[in-house]
């Protein structure tokens, strides 16, 4: 991989809960984090915050390339929806290329180094993607938040919440479990959630990404009847995106993502002997795509 002599190549991982870049310049390379880029939180936000990425690593890097010299290539979650793919694409600034991908294609290539093989990411939200021997690309999931990415840090946060709502209203007993979800989202509160008021506001304006950020809480209560029960079903749906990708279960599954080191465990017996580790992350796949 090698960029023109003034080209910066740049990779790009964005979802709900953050953005990595890694840039390259003359065999030099610096990674950096910035705010959500998933487009579903907005077209203007996911630029906003790849902008402000690549102004910190050309800062890194003693740079400053007007963007007409950077060449992109961004794994962005909620790129297979159209009609936010194509309002991405329209408010892109001029530059020397751009390659707009799903973020699980980005992760694939990562993980396996561009050879046949199937991920499952597991962040803020969840897909599935494969690459078969015969160059055939399948996918599964990816219909974002609130009605699909199961097994997602969202998908945890959302479901945890209700046990959240049952201890403050009166149908369960509170228990160190619901104390422990109320501190999250009181960190992520202008007021602390203390009762089914304080709740209902929360809610009223929790995002994907807020959902998520409950997630952690789940996994630290794993004993917990109800995270137990949440933990077990995310572990059967990992399962069932693996088998619609690869029925014949005999491609190498890697788990990638922020989740997917905490769920490993919940996944069935079954397909275990099937997982391997992924080789390179989702941002590295795209920084490869760039210099394709």
């Amino acid at each position: 991989m090698a960029a023109d002599d003034d080209t910066l190549l740049v990779g790009v991982d964005g979802g709900g809960s953050g953005t990595r870049l890694l840039a390259q310049w003359h065999g030099r390379c610096v990674e950096v984090t910035g705010g959500p880029s998933g487009l579903g939180l907005g077209v203007t936000r996911a630029w906003h915050a790849i902008l402000e990425a690549l102004k910190k690593a050309q800062q890194a890097l003693g740079l400053a390339l007007p963007t007409t010299q950077c060449r992109l290539a961004l794994g962005l979650a909620g790129a297979n929806q159209s009609s936010w793919r194509d309002a991405f694409l329209q408010a892109a600034p001029r530059l020397a290329g751009l390659r707009l991908e799903s973020d699980a294609f980005t992760t694939l290539i990562g993980a396996h180094q561009g050879r046949p093989g199937a991920i499952v990411a597991l962040g803020t939200g969840s897909v599935g993607e494969a690459l078969h021997a015969d160059g055939r690309r399948s996918g599964v999931g990816g219909y974002g938040f609130p009605s699909g990415d199961e097994a997602s840090g969202a998908w945890l946060g959302l479901r945890a919440s209700r046990h959240v709502q049952h201890a403050l209203d009166g149908r369960a007993a509170p228990d160190d479990f619901s104390r422990a979800l109320c501190e999250a989202m009181s960190t992520l509160s202008p007021a602390p959630v203390t009762c089914a008021a304080t709740l209902t506001h929360w809610l009223s304006s929790a995002d994907q990404t807020r959902f998520a950020a409950l997630a952690p809480v789940v996994i630290q209560h794993g004993e917990h009847p109800i995270a137990q029960a949440l933990l077990q079903q995310a572990g059967e749906d990992i399962a069932l995106m693996y088998r619609a990708l690869d029925p014949q279960a005999q491609l190498p599954l890697a788990l990638c993502g922020g989740l997917a080191h905490a769920l490993e465990a919940w996944v069935p017996q079954g397909i275990k002997q099937q997982l391997v580790r992924p080789h390179g992350s989702s941002v590295e796949g795209a920084l490869r795509l760039a210099g394709e």
